[in-house]
């Protein structure tokens, strides 16, 4: 197994991730409860509703994180490029937070160009882990 320490970085874009996911189940709990939504019920509304777009964004982290977990932690585990794995969690970090928020505020174009970010970011470390898997 390689020297994780120079993978540090990554180490703190997965706290960073899950503080994320904290934070969005936070609040969609909140906007749930101010609007009196039955948990366990379909949330009837579109994208004018905040506990719909709370709701959403939330769902599209959830989708995103098991690619970006066994990315990142299989990049470390075989040895992928410290620079562009610890750079490119950091973009997915980044790009999660910006979808986050441009879905709060229902900035469509904006949200499509952070979730193409994100999809970047995790193509980017499959290529550096099946790199460093094929070396």
């Amino acid at each position: 197994m390689p020297d994780v320490m120079p993978y540090t970085p990554v180490a703190g874009a997965l706290l960073a991730m899950g503080v994320l996911c904290l934070v969005q189940a936070l609040v969609a709990d909140v906007a749930g409860i101010r609007a009196g939504h039955v948990p366990g019920m379909p949330i009837a509304g579109g994208h004018d509703d905040f506990l719909f777009r709370a709701t959403r964004a939330q769902g599209n982290t959830n989708e995103n994180l098991g690619a970006f977990l066994l990315l990142a932690l299989a990049a470390v585990a075989l040895g992928a490029s410290s620079r562009w794995t610890n750079g490119l969690a950091w973009v997915f970090v980044a790009a999660r937070l910006g979808h986050m928020l441009t879905y709060y505020v229902d900035l469509r174009p904006a949200r499509s160009a952070c979730f193409g970010v994100g999809l970047l970011a995790l193509i980017g470390l499959a290529v550096v882990t099946t790199g460093a898997w094929l070396q």
